[in-house]
């Protein structure tokens, strides 16, 4: 906690006493600086101020700024091929046969033309610059478009407001806009149409939220129906451009010398859309690229998947190869030079055989270039486009509610989705509907059961009517109705208790910062009277100072108001309420508004100095509105700071976490607080078990001379630069103290359909879920519990722990406890029956490097874990630990912005677009509507991509191998001279174009297993998770048979033909032609999926081969120079002992792969597979029933959908 003794120092040297005007401040700051105040300056802040300024100094600051120009191409028309080369030569591959190409040019060792050495490279990296290029004109024309948008900005020369490209405006410019334009750059809020100041932006095109957003002219600015440019001579000092949506530190120095601090709710963000309001000014404090929403803009995430690392361990297996192909060669022709005497067929040269052998060393690396498969990384690329594309069009993951589908944001982790083995969730909105109704309540320690909300949050209910539907509790309406009789006035002795009830339902009406809209009228304002005081005062003067109360002594006045309102007013504003809309950032706030509305309490309008409601009983109350101390995930509540508009007191209400308010909460030796707290405290635990969210209600009466102290240092918190959300964190929990409890309440959020069908099914698979929820541990027990993570049967360890030693002694006793269930041989698998749960505090000592140890055992011995009142920090630690530790694939699933952190840290991230914007979604690599998505997603597009995939991987590697190695068996008989049996054309093509095509289509449409069958059998997902399909085993296997393949294709032909006269490209035509048939078949037969598309592929491809050769037998003279191809293809095509010696080689080649597959098959179908399986889960689950006993019944919320199907019986607590 920061001193407040330290606020001077760490508010910066702005806080001095003494305020200087911006030139004066330059100038000292040049003095003790010795010159360069510009680039000092620049670097440590910003000095904005309107671009006709006098001053030099900050004109040339200024021009310094980004201006508005935006550019998101990578490339300009001269730098493109320049730099596009330089990206493309940092993949290995390329530069691999860019150098092989190059060496191909020096004579002594080439091996065939130069000009055909480079087609390859050339026709790789071309595609590779054709993508890129048509990708950078779609970025090109978006930015033209934006860039060419028309906004008007003062021109002073002129007098008058005149329109210029967004690309022209600069920082310092004063930008005016009118209802529904788009913000062209970052600007601070000068002026508004609205009286109260007041703008509403919708922030959709930035972060997705679609709810408006309230901000604010800065205070003190003279605001009147016309905004003078000319009179505007304030200066903004603000932070250098950041990323942070959320957050902007600065002031603005008036000509007094007044500093007015600047904050998040007075910046308009670039892409934002001006709503409800006529007109706004703001001048421009950052521009193009320094907006926070070009900050943001990082483009597609990319990523390195895993079977990606196992793909280029595998290519250096293929360079070893290689070498080693090449070694042999070369130590072969020194050996063959050796042993030759003087023979009269070569051309006598003083080339020693050891240089000899050198040169023919590199000679080898030309011919067998494509041992390395150049096509491979291309290829991948477009199989995961081919991936994505089935992914976001498959129709059972539309939503057709949103209109959304799956969005893939990162194009290059698609197979990740198939080896997922821990899955980390979010709770609220992740697995629930973050649709809250307001279920109960608790005032002054009385329970209001409210049994009449139970019928509206039937799983069958309309989400429009769940969301509104609260009928108040006739016990609390009884009471309430009290103030509403003109005839009589309540019991002296009830006074206290109506007061309570008063405070807790103006609570709920006045601390939020919901935004109110009606479909008649875009917004309602909080109308001001010219004095300032509230627009309805009660006949009878109010008490200064209330002992029980704000509200205890003043029913009486609140009748005599009622009396003296007149009957027409009120039922127009009955009339108007009825036609309310609540826009609110949270759920939880809106059903607090709904249910405070049901009660009277109606909140009728909004504005920053104050807040326009309706109280039972009275007219349309004005509240002053003096503060707002907005929600903070370290603090965990907000609070708004009124004057009482009957009392004039000045009074804090709080709301937020019931533990965190509970603490704040003071008795005082006040018997009666006591017994209220002890009340609320049981009705809050009984609300946590029914599964409800629960939030305390508090309230402080602060003295004059207390609020004027806090004020004081407040004003210097928010006029600081640096160290301000420190500050302003100490300042509110400064204030928020020695509060006095009002009540507490219990929300319901109906779980998603198909949640525990989800869950369960990714259970079934090996995946291990956890649950990392910020809520109380009995309302995450039993949603758990709902949701199916928790079974009847299952043992819950508890983890509540005060102190490191405590929790280091806790994780022991638990593994000892979880040993001893072992013993018992009830179940068959050990970490099938236990389950942990844990607290935020314990958590914090098992994230200690000390206890990480323990933990990770002890999780690993449960079935799932369960994290209770976690921070957004912890959230990514925990996935953090479990990611490194435990070198498992991990896969992170949030909805709001608490769970960014843990999205990003995760190997897969995945967002959901519920009710609390779009920052999760921004953040993820996919993004979905529903969490019951989430099943497809990965059992079936999960599985099939990355066995697909992997598949594929290993086939081109098959391929290129089986193809080299027929080079190599040649070198045998031609002295190791790098010699090749075909024509270099065809050796190029063969792997680059002849076999390419049909890998690709393999890799896209292939299906091992039936979508159907991988939902009703999740078991098969754990091939994945295993890595079964591309195992080092596997990938062995695959060089193995390939190599045995290129022994039958080359040795066949070579017995056929021996003691003919035909020559050497005659011999490999019918090796080139069993190499493709083989090469093509091998893919069918390693198909599961063949459809027309696969067919035509392939027969495209052998009529494609056999067209070429045959144009190039027919017409090539001179095009394979020396040697002249000219009619052998078409000679050895009309002798039947070609087609007779294909056939058999192609049989003799693929004979021993098709008879291990056709045996895999008989072993086991598929049908069989699937009936042995089911049987083995019913007798699993027999089992497991009859071997426990039946615990005892666990009290849960009626209201949850499919609750009492699977919480029959709750699991014994080991605590």
């Amino acid at each position: 906690m920061l001193g407040i003794e330290n606020l001077p120092k760490l508010a910066g040297p702005f806080l001095k006493t003494e305020r200087k005007g911006p030139a004066a401040m330059i100038q000292q700051f040049e003095q003790d600086h010795g010159g360069g105040m510009a680039k000092d300056l620049a670097k440590n802040r910003r000095v904005v101020m309107p671009s006709w300024t006098e001053h030099e100094e900050i004109k040339e600051l200024q021009k310094s700024y980004s201006r508005n120009k935006v550019r998101t191409t990578k490339y300009t028309f001269l730098s493109f091929i320049p730099k596009n080369l330089f990206e493309q030569l940092h993949r290995f591959a390329n530069l691999y046969f860019i150098f092989l190409a190059a060496l191909n040019f020096v004579p002594i060792v080439n091996a065939f033309q130069p000009e055909i050495s480079i087609i390859p490279i050339v026709f790789v990296m071309s595609i590779t610059a054709v993508k890129d290029l048509w990708e950078d004109q779609r970025r090109r024309k978006s930015d033209q478009k934006v860039n060419n948008r028309l906004c008007d900005v003062y021109d002073r020369k002129q007098k008058r407001y005149v329109e210029r490209r967004w690309a022209e405006v600069c920082v310092g410019d004063l930008v005016r806009l009118c209802c529904n334009e788009i913000i062209p750059a970052d600007m601070v809020l000068l002026h508004s149409s609205d009286p109260n100041g007041v703008c509403h932006i919708e922030t959709a095109n930035l972060d997705g939220e679609t709810n408006l957003k309230q901000r604010q002219v800065v205070r003190d600015l003279p605001q009147g129906s016309e905004f003078v440019p000319e009179n505007y001579s304030s200066h903004i000092e603000c932070e250098n451009p950041n990323n942070d949506l959320r957050r902007f530190r600065g002031f603005m120095e008036h000509p007094g010398k007044v500093r007015v601090g600047l904050h998040s709710e007075n910046l308009l963000l670039r892409s934002c859309t001006v709503r409800n309001t006529e007109t706004v000014i703001g001048i421009v404090v950052y521009a193009g690229h320094e907006t926070k929403a070009m900050q943001n803009n990082s483009g597609p995430r990319y990523k390195r998947s895993k079977l990606e690392r196992r793909l280029n361990m595998d290519v250096l297996w293929c360079v070893i190869l290689l070498l080693l192909m090449c070694l042999i060669a070369a130590v072969g022709h020194g050996f063959w030079l050796s042993g030759l005497q003087n023979p009269i067929y070569m051309i006598p040269d003083d080339t020693h055989p050891a240089l000899a052998a050198f040169y023919m060393f590199w000679t080898m690396i030309i011919v067998l270039q494509v041992l390395i498969p150049i096509s491979l990384y291309v290829s991948i690329e477009i199989v995961k486009l081919g991936q994505i594309y089935f992914i976001q069009n498959d129709l059972d993951l539309y939503n057709p509610v949103l209109d959304t589908g799956v969005q893939c944001r990162a194009l290059n982790i698609t197979e990740d989705l198939g080896q997922i083995q821990f899955l980390f969730s979010d709770k609220t909105g992740t697995l629930t509907e973050n649709r809250m109704l307001f279920r109960r309540c608790t005032v002054a320690g009385t329970e209001y059961p409210h049994h009449e909300n139970g019928p509206f949050t039937s799983k069958h209910t309309p989400l429009i009517l769940w969301e509104c539907a609260v009928v108040p509790d006739p016990q609390l309406q009884a009471k309430l109705n009290t103030l509403s009789s003109a005839m009589r006035s309540p019991p002296r002795q009830q006074a206290a208790e109506i007061s309570h009830i008063l405070d807790f339902f103006l609570a709920l009406t006045v601390c939020n910062t919901v935004v109110v809209s009606s479909p008649t009228q875009p917004r309602h304002v909080s109308p001001t009277t010219p004095s300032g005081t509230p627009s309805y005062t009660p006949s009878t003067p109010v008490t200064p100072a209330l002992s029980s109360g704000a509200w205890s002594e003043d029913v009486d006045d609140i009748q005599k108001a009622k009396v003296n309102s007149a009957d027409e007013s009120e039922s127009d504003d009955e009339d108007e309420a009825e036609e309310l809309l609540y826009e609110a950032e949270s759920p939880d706030e809106a059903a607090l508004v709904q249910a405070a509305k049901a009660y009277g309490c109606t909140l009728l309008g909004r504005s920053p100095e104050q807040v326009l409601v309706v109280v039972p009983g009275t007219g349309p109350l004005s509240i002053p509105l003096l503060h707002v101390l907005p929600f903070h995930s370290a603090r965990k509540r907000m609070s708004v700071v009124v004057r009482h508009p009957l009392t004039g007191e000045v009074v804090v209400y709080t709301k937020g976490a019931d533990n965190v308010i509970m603490e704040l909460a003071e008795a005082d030796g006040n018997l009666g607080r006591r017994i209220v707290m002890e009340r609320t405290q049981r009705n809050l635990d009984q609300y946590a078990r029914e599964g409800l969210r629960t939030l305390c209600v508090a309230k402080k009466v602060l003295e004059e001379q207390e609020y004027e102290a806090w004020l004081k240092r407040h004003e210097y918190a928010e006029t600081s630069i640096e160290n301000r959300e420190e500050l302003l964190l100490e300042s509110a929990e400064r204030l928020e103290t020695n509060l006095t409890l009002l009540g507490a309440t219990g929300i319901v959020d109906r779980l998603q359909e198909e949640v525990p069908e989800t869950i369960e099914a990714l259970q079934e698979a090996g995946i291990k879920v956890w649950v990392l929820t910020g809520d109380k541990q009995e309302t995450a027990i039993n949603i758990a519990f709902a949701c199916k993570l928790l079974r009847p049967t299952d043992h819950i360890l508890m983890a509540n722990c005060d102190s490191k030693e405590t929790c280091e002694a806790r994780l022991h006793e638990l593994q000892h406890e979880i040993r001893q269930v072992t013993k018992e041989g009830v179940s068959e698998d050990d970490s099938s029956d236990c389950v942990l749960v844990i607290d935020g505090r314990t958590l914090d000592y098992t994230l200690q490097k000390e206890l990480q140890g323990s933990f990770l055992e002890l999780t690993c011995c449960c079935r799932s874990v369960i994290c209770c009142r976690s921070t957004p920090l912890q959230k990514s630690q925990v996935v953090r630990l479990v990611r490194d530790k435990l070198k498992v694939m991990t896969l992170a699933i949030g909805d709001g912005a608490n769970d960014v952190s843990m999205i990003q840290m995760a190997d897969v991230g995945i967002g959901i677009s519920g009710q609390e914007g779009m920052q999760a979604v921004m953040s993820s690599d996919f993004a979905i509507s529903r969490f019951k998505f989430l099943r497809k997603l990965i059992l079936v597009h999960g599985h099939w991509c990355y066995t697909r995939l992997a598949n594929m991987i290993l086939y081109f590697f098959y391929k290129n191998v089986m193809y080299v190695n027929l080079l190599f068996w040649y070198q045998f008989f031609c002295g190791f001279s790098g010699s090749t049996m075909t024509n270099s054309w065809v050796l190029i093509f063969f792997n680059l174009l002849f076999t390419s095509v049909p890998p690709i289509i393999y890799g896209v449409l292939d299906k091992d297993v039936s979508g159907e069958t991988l939902l009703d059998l999740p078991d098969l997902y754990k091939s994945g998770q295993n890595s079964q399909a591309y195992l080092p085993s596997t990938f062995w296997m695959n060089i193995l048979d390939a190599f045995y393949q290129s022994l039958v294709c080359f040795f066949i032909p070579y017995f056929a033909y021996t003691g003919s006269d035909i020559g050497v490209f005659s011999f490999g035509s019918p090796i080139n032609g069993s190499a493709l048939l083989i090469i093509l078949l091998h893919q069918l037969i390693e198909s599961r999926t063949v459809t027309w598309i696969h067919t035509a592929i392939l027969l495209f491809s052998a009529l494609f081969y056999y067209a070429f050769v045959l144009l190039f037998s027919l017409t090539c003279v001179t095009c394979n120079s020396p040697t002249n191809p000219l009619g052998i293809e078409t000679k050895m095509m009309s002798d039947p002992l070609y087609y007779l010696v294909c056939g058999l080689t192609t049989v003799l080649a693929l004979l021993p792969r098709y008879y291990t597959l056709e045996q895999c098959h008989r072993r086991l179908s598929a049908q069989d597979y699937s009936t042995s399986l089911r049987q083995w889960k019913e007798n699993k689950a027999a089992q497991r029933l009859s071997s426990r006993h039946v615990p005892q019944n666990l009290s849960v919320n009626a209201d949850m959908p499919h609750l009492t199907d699977c919480i029959a019986e709750a699991g014994a607590v080991l605590s």
